[in-house]
């Protein structure tokens, strides 16, 4: 370190005094390998089955995607600082970390909410549904919500350099997070304090009311309806989207909650943060493979074809072997 600037170089605390916390990493380097064999299953039976080429999968996949790159971009990195001792990153790696984990948190709050859309326009409109939803409107809707995330989040980061730091450069978080590296400036940090309260906003808050309005109006729509069986039917449609939204908003809240209503150990926060961070990207393929009956079924045919192109494949005459008399 003596032949580098160290105003450019941060150390990532992380952890601290906790037994046999490699075990933990080990925990989290399973977790990852799942979730990269859980996610790639399903983008691979998404895009290989044309019967899930629909508006609805096309949701499905970002989704996928985005658990995908969002655990890529956080736990090798992490692992790496912590299972191998290497907490020492530079100020442009940091800032790079921080943009790429945030970005596609935000990415999978934000997908959550374009899947409530479908959900709504599903139950609430059935009969416009395929004129409403299309290819082309899922499509529209994702690319915005890319193009409008990756503005908010750019800007949040790109702010931090208007900041000297002048104190401690170690980072008191598991990885280069908004708010511990801003807490480390000596000048006025009003304005980031600020854009990581429209993040929590944009990030949490806008969601779950987008969310939670999309059921208020799909119960006040089934309310209506007399059959019973029609209702449970609607209702199953929309269990794997429900599960999923309390996996990702429910850990978030109650740190956010707990932060500010009193004191939270740092470890227990980081701790929380980490799984809030991975474990949905790992139970979501999980739950749209075992819960969906459309991908369920996608995941049968794909299997029998497989089997029938390889039977076909032994059972081939071969063109290039000849008997001589």
């Amino acid at each position: 370190l003596s032949d580098l600037n160290l105003s450019t170089i941060y150390s990532v605390y992380g952890f601290s005094n906790i037994p046999h916390i490699r075990y933990y990493y080990a925990f989290l380097c399973f977790v990852y390998i799942m979730t990269v064999l859980g996610n790639g299953f399903l983008l691979s039976v998404i895009w290989l089955v044309k019967t899930l080429h629909t508006p609805k999968y096309m949701i499905v996949f970002n989704m996928a995607l985005t658990d995908l790159c969002g655990s890529t971009a956080l736990i090798p990195k992490l692992l790496d600082t912590f299972l191998f001792d290497r907490r020492y990153i530079i100020y442009e790696a940091c800032l790079s970390y921080m943009f790429f984990v945030m970005f596609f948190a935000s990415v999978q709050s934000w997908t959550l909410v374009t899947m409530a859309y479908d959900r709504l326009i599903a139950i609430c409109f059935p009969l416009r549904y395929h004129s409403i939803v299309t290819e082309t409107s899922v499509a529209a809707i994702l690319l915005f919500v890319w193009i409008f995330l990756v503005s908010v989040i750019a800007t949040m980061v790109g702010l931090l350099n208007r900041l000297s730091f002048c104190r401690s450069l170690v980072v008191n978080s598991f990885f280069c997070d908004h708010g511990p590296v801003y807490r480390l400036a000596c000048n006025d940090t009003s304005l980031n304090y600020n854009m990581a309260s429209a993040l929590i906003t944009i990030l949490i808050i806008i969601p779950l009311i987008f969310i939670i309005a999309s059921y208020v109006c799909i119960f006040i729509a089934l309310s209506r309806t007399t059959s019973r069986k029609e209702r449970l039917r609607a209702l199953k449609t929309c269990t794997s989207h429900l599960i999923l939204v309390v996996m990702f908003f429910l850990p978030i809240g109650i740190t956010n909650i707990a932060t500010r209503a009193s004191y939270i150990d740092p470890n227990a926060r980081m701790i929380n943060s980490t799984l809030t961070h991975t474990i949905p990207a790992l139970l979501d393929p999980i739950i749209y493979a075992l819960k969906t009956e459309e991908v369920m079924n996608a995941v049968k045919k794909l299997c029998k074809r497989t089997y029938l192109n390889r039977m076909k494949a032994k059972t081939r005459p071969c063109n290039h072997c000849y008997i001589k008399s």
